[in-house]
């Protein structure tokens, strides 16, 4: 086994004590001269073997540290399946991978917001997502936090947007139905108060009423109109004169001259009274009473 360096000084203290103990003579003169160099040369070599005892012990160090370098790349290879001159690139290859990650999740998150303005509110995903649009400068682990924390704000205004357009549907649903039930029974009374205009007992009463309220005449004129249309259709709105097709309660030739007071009028007592009033008033009649006399001396008006 080598010497260690206490051992090594002290054999060289006792070999440095006999020479100085030895008798005086020219050799010994001669060898007490050459003593420093000799003393200097042994102190370099103890120095030297010291260092290198030293050293020995930095050397171990630093070999333990290669080794657990080593063995760490060597997992981080098996790990990620690339090679040893390929992991220089791991980091750079990740941080643009989550940087891709966020663009397009933020890309959605914007897409989203402008899809549901005024319809959710959005502003904790607008708070996240203007964050995130940092990504490209900011660390790993926050671009990694603000990237999940976007996707679940981006997916719950999602399904707000979803429950909002179903809440919507519904109340568009319910305010339809609604129209429609409005206007089926507007349709039904129009159709009942037509059905009860197309009596003669109605058909009366409606022409007594135009009759007053849009030309002035009253009941002396009311009378003539009533005595006039009675003889002409007993106040059918149905009524057909089979010697010449004159049609409805004014018994107008041809009938669809009535088409110029409504399209209904050959199913609408309404529509013949007011086509027979204007008739009357444009004549030469210009009054039921007048018409009346006419038809009287000559059969017909």
């Amino acid at each position: 086994m080598p010497e260690s360096p206490e051992e090594l000084r002290a054999r060289f203290a006792a070999q440095n004590k006999r020479s100085n103990s030895a008798p005086s003579s020219n050799s010994t003169n001669s060898t007490k001269v050459k003593r420093p160099h000799r003393i200097a040369i042994i102190a370099g070599s103890v120095l030297a073997i010291s260092g290198l005892a030293v050293g020995a012990g930095f050397a171990g160090q630093s070999a333990a540290a290669t080794s657990a370098r080593v063995s760490a790349t060597q997992e981080l290879a098996d790990s990620t399946g690339l090679h040893r001159e390929q992991l220089g690139a791991y980091d750079a290859v990740a941080k643009a991978h989550i940087d891709n990650t966020a663009s397009i999740t933020l890309n959605e998150a914007n897409q989203v917001i402008v899809a549901t303005q005024d319809k959710v509110d959005a502003s904790s995903l607008t708070a996240v997502a203007s964050s995130l649009a940092s990504y490209e400068i900011l660390p790993i682990d926050e671009v990694t936090s603000l990237t999940a924390k976007t996707k679940a704000e981006t997916a719950a205004v999602t399904a707000a947007s979803i429950e909002a357009d179903r809440v919507a549907a519904e109340a568009a649903a319910v305010a339809a139905a609604q129209a429609a039930a409005q206007a089926a029974a507007a349709e039904a009374a129009r159709a009942q108060s037509v059905a009860a205009g197309n009596t003669p007992a109605g058909a009366r009463a409606t022409a007594q009423a135009m009759a007053a309220s849009q030309y002035g005449w009253g009941a002396d004129q009311f009378s003539c109109l009533n005595q006039l249309w009675q003889k002409e259709s007993e106040w059918q709105y149905d009524a057909v004169n089979s010697n010449g097709g004159a049609t409805g309660i004014p018994q107008a030739l041809p009938g669809n001259k009535m088409a110029t007071a409504g399209s209904d009028w050959a199913t609408n007592a309404t529509t013949q009274i007011a086509w027979g009033l204007g008739y009357i008033k444009a004549s030469s009649y210009g009054t039921p009473c007048a018409a009346w006399s006419h038809s009287q001396a000559n059969n017909w008006y």
